[in-house]
């Protein structure tokens, strides 16, 4: 089992290597064998004799983020994506693995760094899904994005926050008018611009957006996402992007990391994982992604069975394998390893060489 681990680990540690030496960039954000488990608390029950059981909602994934592209992490809901992103900015700090930004390792376990969180959060922040819940309802609009600025800034001789607020709110598109007003006199589209000026007003170095666009009208969607392509290139940004959305993962993304079930199934350029899926899985989500017109939509001709396996107690081999037509014997026994079937571009299946 020991070997088979460390086995493991080489070729999660060379996936990377490869994937980023491909974009010619170098490296911001890593992961090594990250997992996070969730207990399950249970009532006294005396008559209860298995140990304790966990949800496995991120099991030992290991990618990289090359500094200035946009990684987007893909997969239905339940996957692990979202508390993938938030275990990669300590709001829930993951069971074990190892987080390296910047240069700099957090290692979880007995041997526990001290972070530096001030300087964690200044050059790292996060947009989340619905800007309802992540802005204050209470305070304006300059106030919601000056909070970070005055935790996390040290403002040189002649700067003051409101400069750093203004500013924010010039990128993403808002006026004066808008600082004064509260989240409840505006749009969601609006909102959404305020969450991302809060992002990015501490100048950070990367920036995590949760499906930023999801709650949004499809028209505000293509407005926000060219915002962010345009906040990329004027301030020079790294995104880690987590989508369900094949259409916005598309447009947005450099490299693709496909989910499912906690565990990274394919990873690549996004260009190469689109155009040729080779797992499955990503077949099946490309397969299933509406397509405005209807000389181009493409038919689901990969069948899905049955539903997401239990987090608690996941299949044994290939987790996909009791959904998958492909799917034989090996897979119920043996997990698959990622392996590189074109350059820069890696799957997790034993029969990869039928869904070319």
């Amino acid at each position: 089992m020991a070997n088979e681990h460390k086995k493991e680990e080489d070729i999660q540690q060379h996936l990377a290597q490869l994937t980023s030496e491909q974009a010619g960039d170098s490296i911001i954000l890593e992961t090594r064998n990250l997992k996070k488990y969730y207990p399950i608390r249970r009532g006294f029950n005396p008559f209860q004799r298995n140990g304790q059981q966990y949800v496995r909602a991120v099991d030992d994934v290991s990618i990289k983020v090359p500094k200035g592209k946009t990684v987007a992490i893909l997969g239905e809901s339940g996957c692990g994506k979202t508390t993938l992103a938030k275990a990669i900015a300590l709001l829930s700090p993951p069971t074990s693995g190892e987080i390296i930004f910047n240069g700099q390792s957090l290692t979880f376990g007995k041997k526990k760094k001290k972070v530096d969180y001030k300087k964690l959060y200044r050059e790292m922040q996060m947009v989340f899904q619905d800007p309802d819940s992540s802005l204050d309802p209470t305070l304006k609009v300059k106030d919601s994005i000056a909070e970070p600025c005055k935790r996390l800034l040290t403002l040189g001789k002649g700067e003051d926050i409101e400069t750093f607020v203004m500013k924010s709110l010039k990128a993403v598109g808002l006026s004066a008018m808008h600082a004064e007003r509260i989240p409840a006199h505006l749009s969601g589209g609006q909102k959404q611009r305020v969450a991302i000026a809060r992002a990015i007003a501490p100048q950070p170095k990367i920036v995590i957006l949760d499906e930023p666009t999801s709650a949004l009208d499809a028209s505000v969607q293509a407005q926000i996402l060219n915002l962010l392509l345009d906040l990329q290139k004027n301030f020079n940004l790294t995104y880690l992007i987590i989508t369900h959305n094949i259409s916005v993962a598309e447009y947005l993304s450099d490299i693709l990391i496909v989910m499912y079930a906690g565990n990274v199934v394919e990873y690549g350029p996004s260009d190469s994982v689109i155009s040729k899926p080779r797992h499955p899985y990503t077949i099946t989500l490309i397969s299933a992604a509406p397509i405005p017109n209807p000389w181009k939509r493409n038919l689901l001709n990969t069948e899905i069975r049955g539903e997401v396996p239990s987090a608690i107690n996941p299949p044994s081999g290939c987790k996909f394998h009791p959904r998958c037509t492909y799917a034989g014997k090996r897979c119920s026994e043996e997990a698959p390893e990622l392996k590189e079937i074109s350059p820069g571009h890696f799957v997790s299946c034993h029969f990869a060489e039928k869904t070319a």
